[in-house]
């Protein structure tokens, strides 16, 4: 999992998905991961979560929450599921963009939280 290590919310989010998820996943901050290695263009990587499978593949965004999600116990299986389910999909899809768009103003933010640009830039 490749995150981006200069958001706080961010940082939080994976700390906590690694204590209570506890598959087999390593998480790792852009700035720590090879991305050429793991054939992620840095753009997708500071636009959204990566997930790069055993196998090479990679998703990304709420496919890759997802994914994380499918590594926990069986709860977390299937709310992993459940999020790319027919149906539930898109509604994941945009849950996940509306977060993304605002992870600056979720909790923990620190003052140099994100390398998102603020609204008002394009």
């Amino acid at each position: 999992m490749i995150y981006d290590g200069d958001c706080g919310f961010c940082t939080a989010a994976a700390r906590l998905a690694l204590r209570h998820l506890r598959g087999p996943v390593t998480a790792v901050p852009i700035a720590g991961a090879d991305l050429a290695a793991l054939r992620v263009p840095e753009e997708d990587a500071r636009r959204s979560l990566q997930w790069v499978g055993p196998d090479g593949a990679r998703l990304q965004g709420h496919r890759a929450v997802a994914a994380w999600l499918r590594t926990g116990g069986r709860g977390w299986r299937v709310a992993g599921s459940l999020m790319t389910a027919p149906g539930l999909d898109l509604l994941s899809a945009g849950a996940y963009r509306v977060v993304a768009a605002n992870r600056r103003r979720m909790p923990g933010r620190w003052p140099r939280a994100c390398a998102a640009p603020p609204d008002d830039v394009a």
